[in-house]
């Protein structure tokens, strides 16, 4: 089908990235230091990386281009830290996500920012009334895991989750690349 979708002038681009975080569908990367769009499906044609793009690399062409359609945020089921298995296909090779529950709730663009390239799993260790660490070291040790983003609330009880990990990765024999991104609870990033 003929639609607008963006091009990308790769001459101009300086790979900042900040067209990367704007596209809420995942359709921009970076490729070789560079903006690249991945797939013509994921890019709705709105427009949301042009105004942030500072060397105006970024426009709208009409052209041949698969139909839109929305990502998938979630790339394995089950979620629940203490639902997933320890050996899955799905933790070889990825960058984990690992999530309090409260998070996706409040940070509006979690799903895009977060969940779209990751292997994600969830759990509040509060509710739970579990300590995650063990099954978590058995995880990381099993598996090829590239690195782990750790998202939590700035509530004392997301405490827990960060815990769980840091006793992980100190148990699991390996060194694995790690960060960790709170929130607060008014919706925004404290630290990244």
């Amino acid at each position: 089908m003929i639609r607008k979708i963006i091009k990308i002038d790769e001459g101009k681009c300086d790979g900042c990235g900040l067209c990367v975080s704007a596209c809420h569908e995942g359709a921009i990367g970076l490729v070789n230091g560079k903006a690249k769009l991945l797939r013509d499906d994921y890019c709705d044609g709105l427009g949301n990386c042009l105004p942030v793009c500072p060397k105006e690399a970024i426009s709208f062409e009409e052209r041949e281009a698969a139909e839109f359609s929305l990502t998938p945020q979630v790339k394995q089921w089950p979620l629940q830290i203490k639902l997933v298995p320890i050996s899955a296909q799905y933790f070889n090779g990825a960058d984990l996500l690992i999530a309090a529950d409260c998070t996706a709730y409040a940070y509006i663009n979690f799903h895009s920012e977060y969940m779209s390239r990751k292997i994600t799993i969830i759990g509040c260790p509060k509710l739970d009334d579990v300590d995650y660490s063990g099954k978590l070291s058995d995880i990381f040790r099993t598996n090829d895991i590239k690195s782990i983003t750790v998202a939590r609330m700035e509530v004392p009880c997301c405490g827990g989750i960060e815990h769980a990990v840091r006793t992980a990765l100190k148990n699991c024999g390996k060194i694995i690349p790690w960060q960790v991104v709170t929130f607060s609870t008014e919706g925004g990033i404290i630290k990244k």
